[in-house]
């Protein structure tokens, strides 16, 4: 426990405001991806079962998952508010994306849905480690003087 109060402490210190930015345009991307997912279910679930990774009952559940994950989870990123739980749920999502989905093509194809998913992947891991930073909901609650 300790090694997470000290990744913590140290994202919350090491964490400048254009970060928050950054942080900000990732959660309204995931968000903007849920809808789109939403509105093309039929096609989400075609994609998913192109990498035989499981069963089709499997893909019905995993599909709502991804879809629900993505819009809580951007709202919740793009707020700053429980950034690295909603970065944790994320972040199957998007290795699934890069390992079973997108990689059938290879990683030297120009395939821009594999790019895209890496670099989604790593800001996920790095505001995992850093957190939601200054501008935030979570900063916001923090300073807040307990009432009673």
């Amino acid at each position: 426990m300790n090694l997470l109060h000290s990744m913590e402490r140290w994202g919350d210190t090491h964490h400048p405001k254009w970060l928050d930015f950054i942080r900000m345009l990732l959660g309204i991307f995931l968000f903007i991806r849920g809808v789109e997912f939403i509105s093309n279910m039929d096609q989400l679930s075609v994609l998913m079962a192109k990498s035989e990774f499981l069963g089709s009952m499997s893909l019905g559940v995993l599909a709502h998952y991804v879809v629900f994950a993505h819009i809580v989870g951007g709202a919740l990123i793009a707020f700053g508010l429980l950034t690295r739980l909603a970065c944790l749920v994320q972040i199957p999502i998007l290795l699934g994306a890069v390992f079973f989905v997108n990689a059938d093509a290879g990683f030297l194809s120009p395939n821009e849905g594999l790019w895209l998913s890496i670099l989604i992947l790593a800001l996920l891991i790095f505001f995992l480690v850093s957190g939601s930073g200054i501008i935030s909901v979570d900063e916001r609650m923090r300073r807040q003087p307990e009432r009673g």
